[in-house]
């Protein structure tokens, strides 16, 4: 098999969800595992989080929540979005607490409860308060509460909204909370209490108190990376992922050699060269070309050339490396670490669409007790 693959440290998820739930106490924690858990994988991230304290666990697609259902994980599962029409038996036949923004949703969900025999089913009512993305604004989330609530085959379990800038506009995001809790206060005064209140996302729970309610929806922080390097520096989250590979052929090359396609690099002497078997079709960016560096026995290497789809070549100039060495791509290696942020830095990014983007060819292997 090729060697290049991803370890997951299930004791730094582990870790993180502990850190986590104690810091936004009493709030419960919700371990946001969408998308396979950032790259991480959805299950083994999910029962490490619960192991650590997380209460609840969210994802974006119902097909994210069967999928631990079928793993047998049985924790509460919130689907972040309003699920399609089509969706609402396999919903319910899973036991997935659902979003809703829209009555047609609502009236389907109902009748789907009732068929299946399990009312009143829980869903929960998201609230646009600034993101603009889904979710109904105050007049119609009204609306769609007061179905819920004069509905008997259904229980408003939860309302929350998003914060689209938590990690950069404190102002904007507390006038989102306020407006949220404006929104329960009118809700209140016509008999409805949702019973579950909760927008913080990870900054907001670690730097804006009043923002985290009965509940905090926590992805970044899970898997050990920050907003930002001015919010939870002082909590000593633990990056889970180290992306590693292998040399695997090595050879000397003269002045003036340009390694790979478009030779976009000429080597300014005769250097050694080694090939890595991970590229682009794995997660590697080739805007990294150029720029980026990797670890082999605890020291940093360029990049030689453009990274290709199944290979990488690094310049490790008269150093000696030798076949099976590994390469660290990000992670830590000796005293040297290449992080999900660094490369954000360098790909104008952010450090979550950074660990997003490994493919399916990259096997995660899971770690236990790496780090303190």
């Amino acid at each position: 098999m090729r060697p290049s693959w991803i370890e997951i440290d299930l004791d730094a998820i582990e870790h993180n969800a502990r850190v986590m739930a104690a810091h936004v106490a009493p709030a419960a924690l919700c371990a946001v595992v969408k998308a396979d858990a950032y790259g991480h994988g959805d299950v083994p991230v999910a029962e490490a989080a619960m192991r650590g304290g997380a209460e609840i666990l969210a994802v974006a697609l119902v097909e994210e929540g069967v999928r631990l259902r079928e793993a047998d994980v049985d924790a509460p599962i919130l689907v972040l979005s309003e699920p399609t029409l089509d969706e609402v038996d396999v919903v319910v036949a899973n036991a997935l607490a659902p979003t809703a923004y829209r009555i047609e949703f609502v009236d389907a969900l109902a009748e789907a409860a009732e068929s299946a025999g399990t009312v009143p089913y829980p869903v929960h009512l998201k609230l646009d308060t600034g993101m603009h993305r889904v979710g109904a604004r105050s007049v119609e989330a009204f609306e769609v509460a007061r179905r819920i609530a004069d509905e008997d085959r259904l229980t408003l379990q939860g309302l929350f909204t998003h914060f689209p800038v938590a990690d950069t506009d404190q102002e904007f995001t507390l006038q989102q909370n306020e407006a949220m809790l404006e929104f329960v206060e009118e809700l209140a005064a016509s008999g409805i209490e949702p019973k579950l209140l909760h927008a913080a996302n990870t900054a907001a729970a670690i730097d804006l108190p009043e923002t985290r309610h009965a509940m905090c929806r926590v992805g970044l922080g899970l898997y050990g990376m920050l907003p930002s390097p001015d919010i939870g520096a002082d909590l000593g989250l633990r990056p889970a992922m180290k992306v590693v590979s292998h040399v695997t052929y090595t050879r000397r090359l003269p002045a003036g050699a340009r390694p790979s396609y478009g030779r976009v690099r000429e080597l300014d002497g005769s250097h050694n060269v080694a090939t890595i078997p991970i590229g682009y079709a794995d997660g590697i960016p080739r805007n990294l070309t150029g720029v980026a560096e990797v670890l082999i026995n605890g020291k940093r290497y360029p990049y030689a050339g453009t990274v290709t789809m199944d290979m990488v070549i690094v310049d490790i100039g008269d150093d000696e490396v030798e076949e099976g060495d590994e390469v660290v791509f990000i992670g830590a290696q000796g005293e040297e670490s290449i992080t999900a942020d660094d490369w954000a830095a360098l790909l104008g990014t952010i450090n979550w669409e950074v660990v997003c983007h490994f493919g399916p060819r990259l096997p995660r292997r899971y770690m236990r007790s790496r780090g303190g």
